[in-house]
């Protein structure tokens, strides 16, 4: 078997109610997985979703950024947001 590279894992014990525990056999057993697939799945989505709120936040700041001048005078009328909606 060739392996082109080595993957890191870490092992963690986490200590749950015997009735999460339960569920999370049931779940991982619909899925044809394991419990700890469950976890490494749960664990690197939130490592994603703090990469994704990065990512907009830093949008965001340029979007802010790039605004010059804002006045209440500046906005568009009932009418004419129609009118763009429209097109």
């Amino acid at each position: 078997m060739n392996l082109w590279y080595v993957r890191c894992v870490k092992n963690i014990t986490v200590s749950v109610p015997d009735d999460v525990y339960r569920s999370a056999r049931i779940r991982a057993a619909e899925r044809d997985s394991s419990v700890s697939a469950l976890v490494a799945d749960y664990l690197r989505s939130l490592s994603e979703g703090a990469i994704e709120f990065a990512r907009l936040e830093a949008q965001q700041r340029q979007v802010q950024d790039e605004i010059v001048s804002f006045r209440a005078r500046d906005r568009l009328d009932r009418a004419e947001i129609h009118d763009r909606a429209v097109r």
